[in-house]
């Protein structure tokens, strides 16, 4: 248990609460941990019928995961790094497997670990604030927590375009490409909570009665150029056929790719292309462990944490410093088999 994670019974409503506001509810090892034990010992208790995640306070949902703790641990060995993305995984598989439905309120930033947390729940509530992104390849990481089993199944080539750019999309694409099941005013999210909880079992119906009118998705206007441009047969493709098709929207991606890491932008490709074939879950996070392993400890992460999060000089210098520098071999290296006894599983 931790006070960085709320968690408790109220009727038949298991709740979570994530609760380190000053992080954005940034998860880390300890909040990982006791929010696995809280679903293993509701997974079989009759008397909770439904679970809730949500955050405390104005500032959240959950902006990702511990990036300094990774950055440091990176630096040096990496063990601490690799526990948290296995406990981390561990939750993620815990949570897309539940045998109970649960439902998030995506209420503000929800990035990287708040994607991981949030994607395989039944219900997944936004508002106004919601603002998604998977923004690992401007840090020199990779779309993970379940990144390349989500992402290639959205509409389209909408999940390469997410992983490679880094793009942020409000409510109305969240429930445009599926990522949210339902849109509420953040003004009546607590009425609607509190409403769950006297009657997890009338949910569906709530959302329904609460359920307001995002607008336009503004994502709609470019959905034929992502689907032709992201479905190219690699990254260098994908950026001829931006500036081919010219257009304002196109170039601004096309110049928004070349600020990120050329490594994890081969990564990340990679990653989608195996994920949307993989067969189960579990199969992606054993694909992500072996990446993830292996990236947190390599050049662009550590230079990435420390241009965009620690000095805040956004001038990172990547390596290699091209998408011609990053080789086959080197992908190869990156998604390999671990050692006998390093490779990640899911709980029993």
């Amino acid at each position: 248990m931790t006070d960085e994670v709320l968690i408790r019974i109220e009727g038949a409503v298991g709740r979570i609460t994530l609760n380190r506001p000053k992080a954005l509810h940034a998860l880390n090892t300890a909040m990982c941990e006791a929010m696995i034990a809280a679903l293993l010992s509701w997974r079989d208790d009759p008397a909770v019928t439904l679970i809730m995640v949500d955050h405390h306070g104005e500032r959240g949902f959950c902006a990702g995961g511990d990036i300094r703790m990774l950055a440091d641990s990176g630096a040096r060995d990496g063990v601490e790094a690799r526990a948290f993305f296995h406990t981390e995984y561990q939750l993620n598989a815990l949570m897309e497997a539940y045998p109970k439905p649960i439902a998030a309120v995506m209420d503000g930033v929800v990035m990287g670990g708040g994607v991981g947390i949030s994607l395989p729940c039944t219900y997944r509530i936004a508002t106004e604030r919601t603002s998604f992104a998977m923004p690992e390849t401007g840090i020199g990481l990779f779309p993970d927590v379940g990144g390349g089993w989500w992402l290639p199944r959205l509409p389209g080539e909408t999940g390469m375009w997410l992983a490679l750019t880094g793009a942020r999309i409000k409510a109305a694409d969240c429930l445009l490409l599926g990522i949210a099941t339902d849109y509420v005013e953040s003004t009546h999210s607590q009425a609607l909570k509190a409403a769950i909880l006297a009657d997890p079992a009338a949910v569906e119906t709530l959302l329904a009665e609460y359920e307001a009118d995002p607008g336009e998705p503004s994502l709609a206007a470019h959905q034929d150029i992502v689907d032709s441009a992201f479905a190219a047969p690699s990254v260098e493709a994908i950026l001829q056929a931006l500036r081919e098709d010219g257009s304002a929207w196109a170039i601004g991606q096309h110049d928004a790719l070349l600020t990120k890491s050329p490594q994890t932008l081969k990564v990340a490709y990679r990653q989608l292309r195996i994920g949307r074939e993989l067969k189960t879950f579990a199969d992606n996070m054993a694909m992500e462990y072996r990446i993830g392993a292996r990236v947190v400890q390599r050049p662009d992460f550590i230079e990435g944490v420390r241009a965009v999060i620690i000095d805040k000089d956004n001038q990172p210098k990547w390596s290699p410093a091209n998408l011609e520098g990053v080789s086959d071999a080197l992908l190869d290296g990156i998604f390999a088999p671990l050692p006998p006894g390093e490779e990640w599983s899911p709980l029993p």
